[in-house]
């Protein structure tokens, strides 16, 4: 247990690096609109390669974080639900290492192979962690506010997935950048509770308090209560 709260506090150390350099990499670009180019626009700028080592910051932090599923989960998690939210959290860490590592084609240019990789690499990447969100959140007590908020933002997130696309085709990109950091946003969001919740599972997780077992889900619950 001790090497998952491990596994949480460095992704969550991570997260908030990657958050860090995204910024950085912004303020570095000219001349570039964000409301209407998105991140991988300025990520193929002339300083845009701090934004190519945020992504794989974040997808190393994430995947940090698919070991630690099956502890946030509790021990009542069903098998295949839990395995499906690893994988796509997997699939989600490693849609950001390749994106990081494959760039796209700079703005007004024809795209190539190495920009459909990186544009479908992230589509895989955007849709899997609101899933991977939601899923987990079935296995939190009701009463608990991460249960709630994975929810919201899982529901977000597909929400302003589903608007970016309809803003690539027929919304005629209209504010395309600005809808996709506001999913980037909610997505890194979720991420960060993700990583918060493993750092604050209990030493002993399945350790016995007289007759009750003190869980994962369980301290989801106290967590979620209000003082």
């Amino acid at each position: 247990m001790p090497g998952i709260r491990n596994n949480g506090a460095l992704a969550l150390g991570g997260i908030a690096l990657a958050a860090l350099l995204g910024v950085i990499g912004h303020l570095g670009v000219r001349d570039l609109d964000p409301v209407s180019l998105t991140v991988s626009d300025y990520a193929v700028s002339e300083s845009g390669g701090v934004i190519h080592l945020a992504m794989l910051t974040l997808g190393v932090a994430s995947a940090l974080l698919v070991p630690a599923l099956g502890r946030l989960a509790g021990p009542g998690a069903r098998a295949g639900r839990l395995g499906a939210a690893q994988l796509l959290l997997a699939a989600w860490a490693g849609g950001l290492l390749l994106a990081g590592l494959v760039p796209t084609n700079p703005p007004g240019t024809e795209m190539g192979t190495a920009a459909y990789v990186h544009r479908y690499a992230s589509v895989v990447a955007f849709l899997a962690l609101p899933v991977v969100g939601w899923l987990l959140a079935a296995h939190l007590p009701t009463g608990a506010r991460t249960r709630h908020w994975l929810r919201v933002l899982a529901v977000v997130s597909l929400l302003l997935a589903a608007t970016q696309i309809w803003s690539a085709y027929p919304g005629d990109r209209a504010f395309y950048g600005l809808i996709e950091r506001g999913l980037i946003l909610s997505e890194v969001t979720l991420l960060a509770l993700l990583a918060l919740l493993a750092v604050a599972l209990p030493a002993h997780s399945h350790a016995r308090t007289g007759r009750r077992e003190v869980t994962p889900v369980r301290a989801a619950s106290v967590a979620g209560r209000p003082r």
